[in-house]
């Protein structure tokens, strides 16, 4: 079997050779990688959802702590009071007013003893959440790196055809040049140069179609990766991640996926859901401490002072249903999480085989490209050399550029599928991540933000200073 050879006749490394001047300076594969994991949109709105997420367990934590209000008044009061009073029998009418201004300041603590293991169920279900969340962030990495390698082979074939295809419309134009002096000397026909002229027309319309593609590619490339595509280099297969078999493939989907893994967080944090809403129906116990001071609380006392320290202890007897049916509820999610564990085992199972089919589909149509095109190369230049002698006609001559261009064209779509192939089985298995692929970027560690907000009693500001 003939090795695999990538940057051969008509291959994406010959074409793009040819249309850049300055491939010192070209880009490469993994350089466009690195600008997407820094400046990608989607990726970085997935790790501000993932930060935020990691909110929800100082949120529950909370219910471990006291909490403090302080309460204040200040008003104004007049009071007229008429009354009869008698001395010595003798009645009289006696009249007072006052006018005061009653104000207080009040401070009340309350610390909660048990609620029912809820803040403790709750505090596991946010972290089990925290988990999913950094999960979901793997894979979203997943899907924009795939997406920017997608985007940069997009850009090389288009590229590419585009550059054949001009290629192509040179020759036409010399067949119609040839046909036409060919006719003025009686040695062709009229129609002979009517069929170069058709094809060349038809080139022509192709070569505006492939620059409307390439334009097409470049906006997505601009998309995903954050800047214009310059001068690419050729982008090659990733051999060194892709697993020997198909087996070991599923594999490592089944345990490294973080799909499958964000699945079974869920269930972890729907599981402490249920407990956490069963710990309604549990009695609570609070200690409560209040304290105050108050001013002008009537005419005759100027000043009161109070304090008062309580222990209460609720408990819950009937809620008119409500929390049975919440009871319930979480029950019911907790089947659906499950259940999804199942269905991301399926999704990750179906994209492996899909994936690791289509790399194979891709590697065997390159070998039958290049051997395409080397034969239709010989071709050409038999027909034209046969033309030249009068055994072949203009007709054939057009025949056979076309068949080596459409070669050329399928090698070029080849071997970019049979790079985004491989990215994509990489991707399948979950392995497709900075690290994996050694980029040379600062990889984000959402662990970074939540040990800095876990355990925060208080603070407006993000841990960025915002």
């Amino acid at each position: 079997m003939k090795k695999l050879r990538f940057g051969t006749i008509g291959a994406l490394a010959v074409a793009m050779a040819t249309t850049f001047a300055a491939p010192v300076s070209a880009e490469s594969l993994f350089e466009a990688l690195e600008k997407a994991y820094n400046a990608n949109p989607t990726l970085n709105a997935a790790r501000a959802e993932t930060r935020a997420t990691d909110e929800s367990v100082p949120q529950a934590l909370s219910g471990y702590r006291p909490t403090v209000s302080a309460s204040g008044e200040y008003g104004a009061q007049s009071t007229d009071s008429r009354a009869r009073a008698t001395s010595m029998g003798v009645t009289q009418k006696v009249r007072s007013s006052s006018e005061t201004n009653p104000a207080s300041v009040g401070i009340t603590i309350s610390q909660p003893v048990f609620s029912g293991f809820r803040v403790k169920n709750g505090t596991k279900a946010a972290e089990s959440q925290v988990r999913a969340s950094r999960e979901v962030l793997r894979n979203t990495e997943q899907n924009v790196l795939l997406d920017a390698v997608t985007a940069y082979m997009d850009v090389l074939r288009d590229d590419a055809i585009a550059v054949l295809r001009v290629r192509n419309v040179d020759f036409l134009e010399e067949q119609v040049r040839a046909s036409r002096d060919r006719f003025n000397v009686g040695e062709g026909t009229r129609t002979d140069v009517a069929q170069a002229e058709a094809r060349l027309s038809l080139a022509i319309a192709q070569v505006n179609l492939a620059k409307a593609n390439l334009n097409a590619s470049r906006a997505v490339y601009r998309q995903v990766i954050g800047t214009e595509p310059g001068n690419l280099r050729p982008g090659n297969p990733s051999a060194k991640l892709v697993p020997n078999t198909l087996d070991s493939a599923l594999s490592a989907g089944q345990t490294e996926h973080p799909a499958i893994l964000a699945a079974l967080h869920a269930v972890d944090a729907a599981n402490f859901q249920v407990k956490t809403t069963e710990g309604e129906l549990l009695p609570t116990v609070s200690i409560q401490g209040s304290a105050s001071r108050s001013w002008e609380s009537s005419s005759t006392v100027d000043r009161v002072d109070s304090a008062s320290i309580a222990a209460r202890v609720s408990v819950p007897i009937y809620q008119g249903g409500q929390v049975s049916s919440r009871v319930r509820q979480a029950k019911e999610t907790l089947g659906q999480r499950k259940i999804e564990v199942d269905v991301a085992r399926d999704q990750v199972r179906a994209a492996v085989v899909a994936a690791w089919g289509g790399l194979q589909a891709a590697r065997a149509q390159v070998e039958a490209t290049q051997a395409a095109v080397e034969a239709a190369q010989l071709a050409l230049e038999g027909v034209i050399e046969e033309q030249k002698v009068g055994q072949r006609t203009t007709l054939d001559v057009l025949d056979a550029q076309e068949e080596l261009l459409n070669a050329k064209i399928d090698l070029v779509s080849a071997q970019h599928d049979s790079v985004v192939a491989s990215y994509s089985v990489v991707s399948a298995v979950g392995r497709l991540n900075a690290e994996t692929l050694g980029l040379r970027v600062a990889v984000y560690d959402p662990t970074h933000h939540y040990d800095k907000v876990r355990d925060k009693w208080f603070g407006l500001r993000t841990p960025d200073g915002r």
